[in-house]
């Protein structure tokens, strides 16, 4: 009989029920939340999916991500920071930068909506993060998930980085509810509806020559930036070459699959209750809303001077678009611009912002990185 009781007794043991507590159960509930926006709501499912799972998984066997298995050494390749830059492969390999090219100007909007990550970083400040911390927080601003997990991997903050990528990534998904109602708060709907010239034809030769010359550009002053703003070049110039076809087409699908897979999970299973439930990632969470929220509203605005600069020529609502969620944040112009006339189409030129958002991101990043010291 007492062997029975032991067994029985070993097995109870053995189930998640005696090895989790209540915040583990907070976080699995949160994991439920994901997959319902996911996979019902579809609010970037690709991205929601495989965090959500990652959740649920180490928040019922909360040692999965500390056994040196699977998902551990899936984490080390963000540490590492293979995989955002990866990540930024796929993203040159899938986008066109002819409107951004057309026109330089959207430099202007893109570096405008990066205000909110310098906010952020002295917000950060203010409640007590250091430097380090502070920095990696405050890219969350740019809704821009690799850039976060790869700043927060240079500066050593790997205790925060499951918050900081769940916040970004989050924040993120929800572009089409967060950014809309500060677009219709700062413009007028006779500014909604402003339409935009067409923009020029961009040659094959300046869409050859845009990513190399901003490679060169970018990281001889900030070298530190390489690694995303290279491999976000590359990428494009294996896109508008025409030569690597298969090259083209292996880093904006397979490969980009293949990583968002691995780093959704990743980040899912740095998010065990009792990492994750603490005052330090409310202040993370918190912070990185107010940042996105800033840097969509000085996209906004900087658009607003333009729109008057240029004699409304130009639609304030593409300013928006200067967060780096591409394309994303440019279909939530087109769809602001849309809802005010439905005969407008702003996407194209909300791309332009849309692009330099995620340049100037990364330069933030490497801004960052200068200014701590690290390689």
């Amino acid at each position: 009989m007492s062997d029975i009781i032991n067994i029985v007794t070993n097995l109870i043991d053995q189930t998640a029920f005696t090895s989790i507590d209540w915040k583990n159960y907070v976080m699995i509930i949160v994991a439920f939340i994901f997959l319902f926006l996911a996979i019902k709501k579809g609010y970037e499912p690709l991205l929601l999916v495989p965090i959500a799972f990652g959740m649920l998984l180490v928040n019922i066997y909360p040692p999965i991500i500390e056994e040196k298995g699977l998902l551990y050494y899936f984490f080390m390749l963000d540490e590492w920071s293979i995989l955002p830059s990866l990540i930024f492969l796929g993203v040159g390999a899938m986008t066109d930068f002819g409107p951004l090219i057309a026109n330089p100007k959207s430099f202007l909007l893109g570096a405008a909506a990066q205000f909110g990550i310098y906010s952020a970083y002295f917000m950060a400040i203010l409640l007590g993060f250091n430097g380090k911390a502070a920095a990696a927080i405050s890219i969350i601003g740019g809704a821009d998930g690799p850039t976060s997990i790869f700043l927060a991997g240079k500066l050593g903050q790997s205790a925060l980085m499951g918050s900081i990528a769940v916040a970004a990534y989050s924040y993120m998904s929800l572009v089409p509810i967060i950014q809309p109602p500060i677009m219709k708060l700062l413009t007028t709907e006779k500014e909604r509806k402003i339409k935009m010239a067409q923009l020029r034809p961009v040659s094959k030769l300046e869409k050859i020559l845009f990513p190399i010359i901003v490679t060169v550009v970018v990281c001889l002053i900030l070298p530190t930036t390489a690694p995303l703003v290279g491999m976000l070049m590359l990428g494009n110039l294996f896109r508008e070459s025409g030569v690597v076809k298969q090259l083209q087409e292996t880093a904006s699908n397979a490969l980009m699959y293949i990583v968002v897979i691995l780093l959704g999970t990743s980040v899912g299973a740095k998010t065990s209750g009792e990492a994750f439930i603490q005052i330090e990632t409310l202040k993370i969470v918190f912070l990185g809303l107010v940042a996105f929220a800033v840097g969509t509203a000085a996209g906004v605005l900087f658009g607003k001077i333009m729109c008057v600069a240029t004699k409304g020529k130009v639609n304030p609502l593409i300013g928006s678009a200067g967060v780096s969620a591409v394309p994303m944040a440019a279909r939530v112009s087109q769809k602001v611009g849309s809802e005010a006339d439905p005969t407008n189409f702003l996407l194209m030129h909300a791309m332009g912002p849309n692009v330099a958002g995620v340049i100037g991101t990364a330069v933030a990043a490497g801004t960052f990185m200068a200014i701590f010291g690290v390689k």
